[in-house]
């Protein structure tokens, strides 16, 4: 890290990136938070960085699509499925938010797998 490097939150830029993607998960803290966090983060510096705003585009993108494939299970516990994809959807969050901040720290773009694309990236 040189010293003219620019700091986000304190945080150069892939660490930053890191934590918009860990920062979903602190909705296990408290509901919620994970799908506020991320947007703030996103939007405070997507003007600043251009990996900043993929990195928080492809998050929020993964987000909003978790929001709706959780509607789709909630309405799925009527015939008692919607249980087992709540789980598959909580697994599947850890891992791929452990797996993008991981490559958002080495400097590489990881999408989503089953994310829907609402924002252009």
């Amino acid at each position: 890290m040189t010293e003219f490097e620019e700091h986000y939150w304190g945080m150069p830029a892939n660490t930053y990136c890191m934590a918009i993607h860990l920062s979903q998960l602190s909705s296990i803290f408290a509901p919620g938070l994970g799908l506020i966090l991320p947007i703030l983060m996103w939007i405070a510096n997507k003007d600043k960085n251009e990996k900043i705003d993929i990195h928080g585009k492809i998050t929020i993108n993964w987000v909003i699509s978790l929001l709706i494939y959780s509607v789709i299970c909630w309405i799925l516990t009527l015939v008692f499925i919607g249980l087992l994809g709540f789980i598959a959807l909580a697994l599947l969050n850890i891992l791929f938010a452990i797996i993008a901040a991981v490559k958002a720290n080495a400097d590489e773009v990881w999408v989503y797998p089953l994310s829907i694309r609402f924002l252009k990236y």
